[in-house]
């Protein structure tokens, strides 16, 4: 990973917001020749999937890291990929990929239907705790224009990761009080807590919405999707290969120096974030002594 990540780490202000509504946006999280690059990706891919029956419904399609090598340049985005970095650790891997397609259409002729929820399903029926653990983070990069509302723009209520309830009514078109639409230029990206309430939302804007989607979680977490990508090793440097998914099952659990090189680079540049603690800040300080417990990825 490129030293210029170190320009790019969570700053208190950044971590506060993210703490108390569950989400960050991050402002030009894209370069732009790796964005058009993506565009390219993006549009290859919803040519080849949708069918007839799509019409100009979302087309959703998952395990897309081997689609093309700017996929996984996006991984370890040196731009966004830091910031995640100060909220999960360092022995964390990429569970889950997805790039979502929303032409636009009339909502009058194509009724629409809220579906407010939070990610990760059985997840949220089986785990006891209240509010429930956070467990895995996502980071969606927008690729097109969803600036202004009714761009099918991703709808958040802010602060609702604590909350294990949604009150909302029950008619399949209202949302909760103090719903927000997230309102982004291209190249912009948002870092999402799993537990947040949302939705998506109609596009009337004329363009298609176009968004990739990389969930990030523990390395002990079975991945969501079939994430082809272990072919790709050799092409990889360490980090991305952690990243991607390598090593034992036991060294999820109890990871050698050799499983975790992202650890080590976080040693080398950035050691507040190398501690057995995630939530470190690029304005923290190491920790004295270097004094570490055993409490690893505790949230």
């Amino acid at each position: 990973m490129d030293q210029s990540a170190l320009e790019h780490l969570l700053t208190t202000d950044e971590h506060a917001t993210f703490e108390r509504d569950g989400y960050l946006v991050v402002r030009n999280g894209i370069a732009p020749g790796l964005h058009q690059r993506l565009i390219d990706v993006v549009d290859r891919v919803d040519q080849r999937e949708r069918k007839p029956e799509h019409g100009n419904r979302l087309l959703s399609v998952t395990d897309v890291i081997q689609e093309d090598m700017a996929m996984v340049e996006l991984i370890d985005n040196p731009r966004v990929f830091p910031k995640l970095l100060s909220i999960l650790g360092w022995n964390i891997y990429l569970y889950h990929s997805h790039l979502d397609v929303t032409p636009s259409e009339n909502v009058q002729d194509q009724p629409w239907s809220v579906a407010w929820h939070q990610d990760s399903m059985r997840v949220n029926d089986e785990i006891e705790s209240n509010p429930r653990p956070r467990l895995s983070v996502k980071i969606g990069y927008y690729l097109t224009d969803v600036s202004q509302p009714d761009h099918g723009n991703t709808l958040v209520l802010p602060g609702s990761h604590l909350d294990n309830r949604l009150e909302c009514p029950n008619d399949g078109v209202s949302n909760p009080a103090g719903a927000i639409p997230l309102c982004l230029d291209p190249g912009d990206a948002v870092i999402l807590d799993r537990r947040v309430w949302h939705t998506r939302s109609p596009n009337t804007s004329g363009s298609s919405r176009k968004v990739i989607w990389y969930g990030y979680s523990y390395r002990w977490m079975r991945p969501k999707d079939e994430m082809t990508v272990d072919h790709l090793y050799d092409q990889l440097a360490p980090i991305q290969r952690q990243i991607l998914g390598a090593g034992s099952a036991n060294s999820a659990y109890d990871p050698k120096p050799e499983d975790t090189p992202l650890k080590a680079w976080l040693e080398q540049h950035a050691p507040q974030l190398a501690t057995n603690s995630p939530h470190g800040t690029s304005d923290a300080r190491p920790p004295a002594g270097g004094q570490r417990g055993n409490n690893i990825g505790r949230m």
